[in-house]
């Protein structure tokens, strides 16, 4: 499915009523993970910008032991301070890179911002070498956006 197909199917789940906030976000991670091969695993981080850290919400793909991410650490502390989108397109290449698993080959991550604050982030992992490109980026930026709807 394209992320043009994606779009629409990502807003009929931010509007429907009989699921709630952690619904649709599990079900937009299951739809992405479902539809793109090289989402191996789709998750969500929310801040508490008091404790400075980031704690893991929704997600679909393997368990994993990094629940609360400080500020700062691994690519989805980075974003948490720098609020931009990161693209790795190699994991290994990467210095302050938390690793979940050996699978994990690649990761995007694009912030989530409601009125203009970075409140968390879109965390996909793949097991495929460079596999995003400015097309992932810009259809994760459309699903942040319909997800601030709900806040």
């Amino acid at each position: 499915m394209t992320f043009k197909e994606l779009q629409p199917i990502v807003s009929e789940i931010i509007l429907d009523t009989t699921l709630n906030r952690d619904e649709k976000l599990l079900a937009i991670c299951q739809l992405l993970s479902d539809s793109i091969s090289y989402y191996n695993w789709v998750g969500f981080y929310f801040a508490n910008h008091e404790a400075k850290t980031l704690h893991l919400g929704p997600y679909v793909g393997a368990e994993t032991d990094h629940t609360v991410i400080p500020f700062g650490k691994g690519i989805c502390g980075q974003v948490a301070v720098s609020n931009n989108n990161f693209v790795v397109p190699d994991v290994s290449a990467q210095d302050n890179y938390i690793a979940c698993s050996f699978t994990v080959k690649s990761e995007i991550v694009v912030p989530l911002f409601v009125n203009g604050k970075n409140i968390g982030q879109i965390d996909i992992d793949s097991h495929v070498i460079d596999p995003f490109t400015k097309e992932d980026e810009h259809f994760l930026e459309f699903v942040n956006e319909e997800i601030a709807k709900l806040y």
